[in-house]
């Protein structure tokens, strides 16, 4: 008897500690594994132009709820809402008077639980606009710091009796006057939006307590708007940082309210905020070179935010080099445990399309390598239609951006293919032929709906297989169907072993091996390749290319995906 428990006893042991190291190494294997934020594709949304459910010529949260399954159908896996949330709408909700209340035309706290839970039921995720750097002038908190020099709240903002020559982002006045304090109040933006003081405790106690509220309500994370501008420098100094870093040795200018070495430590202290609620996305609206916004998500490894945008792919150029080089910059710079974000248009920037000129090949070939390249992809609302800019007067724009240089020439701004009106990209989401392209009922729009939604249009679209919609479809199906493009190694194909302006890389990773062609020129070009073996399983034109005794011969402006 005494010997059958010592054998139990011996049984027992053993059985505990293979399932210690069955659990150790699960722990292992997770730790290793990259988060779902790097592998995912992101659709962002302007709640405003989405779809109108209640037809006061508004996007509302109902209507994103009611065009869930259009989005999931696409293949997408997150949603990314800009704000929602109580504002004056002066900057259209990136100017918030309450962080815990729903704008009344967007709908109520009811319908952005709803809209919460409806994203999850469909096996998504969706992350919300935070904006923590500043909130609007009506905001009650800046409303009692306005009003004396002794309240609760007069150290709630950056108040100074003199400006020191600091200008906005937007190279205008920064620093506003307030007489009943007899102070200035800084704005790194717009004059309504007063940036918050997070050398105050209690500030950043209650913006963390806000990031709280929303993940207690289920959001898988946030977009974070103009994040490197969180602290500013501690001696309001100009074109400088406390303690002067590396990069400035190397002739980097940092202005004195953005890249502050504390905004690198305050992404590292969010991050420990939604760590505690599980794997949150956090997508930091950054600027600056690469070395600089890679210290937001972290030096040697991802502790900080988990993804910055990329920006510099907006002002791209359409050539097989510029891409060859873009991409070998963010494999080194954003190397794993990093990941760069895929990015060609937003909501305050020009679309592809208008870039593009109205080249569907072209913005194909863009689409192609922004969802198999190694990131995350980050798309814009109808570029999976090709909508493009609605030109319109400056002078009547409701974008206030567009009001802040009203003697500027037209042309000057087109011929850097930009607009300084952001209305111009913003308007509504084209869902078929019928009036305001489906958007609405009302008699008029917020903004004017393009001209061209007759044919730019979900319905029309979705019946031929060769528009952009049904490419975009296939192209989000593949990548969600092989992992290699989701979480798998890229290699660059040296340039010298491809014809002139075609772009080639592979991704890899134990199971199997994708290549990944893109002409980016006007002529067809003859590419060999290694082996005659591989499965072209995409292409961005109606006729598929053929591989013929180890050459493939691509025609001008497609590209292809070649399975291993």
């Amino acid at each position: 008897m005494v010997k059958t428990e010592k054998i139990m006893k011996t049984v027992f042991r053993c059985l505990l500690l293979t399932a210690n190291c069955l659990l150790l190494t699960s722990c292992c294997l997770q730790s290793q594994a990259q988060p779902w934020y790097h592998q995912t594709t992101i659709y962002q949304i302007y709640p405003r132009s989405y779809y109108d459910s209640n037809g006061d010529g508004i996007g509302d949260i109902t209507g994103i709820i009611q065009k869930l399954d259009y989005i999931h159908s696409l293949g997408f896996e997150t949603i990314w809402c800009s704000p929602f949330f109580s504002s004056p709408q002066r900057d259209f909700g990136y100017d918030i008077s309450d962080y815990k209340n729903i704008a009344p035309e967007y709908g109520t706290m009811e319908d952005a639980q709803k809209l919460i839970d409806e994203v999850h039921k469909r096996g998504m995720k969706i992350v919300l606009d935070m904006v923590m750097n500043h909130t609007s002038d009506e905001n009650p908190w800046f409303k009692e710091s306005a009003s004396s020099i002794n309240n609760s709240k007069a150290d709630w903002y950056i108040w100074r009796d003199k400006p020191n020559g600091w200008k906005s982002v937007l190279k205008k006045k920064g620093w506003h006057y307030v007489k009943e304090r007899n102070q200035y109040y800084w704005a790194s933006f717009l004059d309504f939006q007063p940036d918050l003081n997070y050398r105050n405790p209690e500030v950043k106690k209650v913006m963390f307590d806000v990031v709280r509220f929303w993940l207690e309500k289920g959001a898988d994370g946030f977009r974070l708007d103009m994040f490197n501008s969180i602290y500013k420098d501690s001696l309001f100094r100009k074109n400088t940082t406390s303690p002067p870093t590396p990069l400035q040795r190397r002739g980097e200018k940092v202005k004195g309210y953005m890249n502050q070495p504390k905004s690198f430590g305050f992404a590292k202290e969010l991050r420990a905020v939604c760590d505690s609620f599980g794997d949150k996305m956090l997508l930091g609206e950054v600027f600056g070179n690469h070395q600089m916004i890679k210290r937001f998500v972290g030096e040697d490894k991802n502790d900080g935010l988990g993804l910055v945008f990329n920006f510099e792919m907006l002002r791209f150029h359409f050539s097989a080099k510029y891409f060859h080089e873009l991409i070998a910059s963010l494999e080194k710079d954003f190397a794993e445990p990093f990941a760069p974000v895929y990015v060609f248009s937003n909501h305050d920037r020009r679309r592809m399309a208008k870039r593009m000129k109205g080249n569907t090949d072209k913005a194909k070939l863009l689409h192609l390598l922004q969802f198999t390249a190694r990131g995350t992809p980050c798309f814009y609302y109808g570029e999976e239609l090709g909508m493009t800019d609605v030109r319109m007067p400056y002078r009547k724009a409701l974008d206030p951006v567009a009001h802040l240089r009203p003697g500027l020439p037209r042309f000057l701004v087109d011929m850097v293919n930009e607009t300084l009106n952001r209305d111009e990209v913003r308007t509504p989401m084209q869902w078929n032929d019928k009036k305001n392209a489906g958007f609405s009922t009302a008699d008029k729009t917020w903004l004017p709906v393009h001209e061209n939604f007759r044919t730019v249009n979900v319905a029309a679209e979705e019946k031929d297989e060769n528009s952009m919609l049904g490419f975009i479809k296939n192209l989000l199906q593949l990548r969600n169907n092989h992992l290699a493009l989701q979480n798998g190694k890229l290699e660059l194909i040296p340039s010298k072993d491809l014809p002139e302006n075609v772009l080639g890389y592979k991704r890899n990773n134990e199971k199997e091996s994708l290549v990944v062609y893109i002409n980016f020129s006007n002529r067809k070009k003859e590419i060999k390749i290694e082996n005659g073996t591989g499965k072209i399983i995409l292409a961005t034109q109606e006729t598929q290319p053929e591989i013929q005794n180890n050459i493939l011969i691509l025609d001008k402006l497609s590209g292809v995906v070649i399975l291993y």
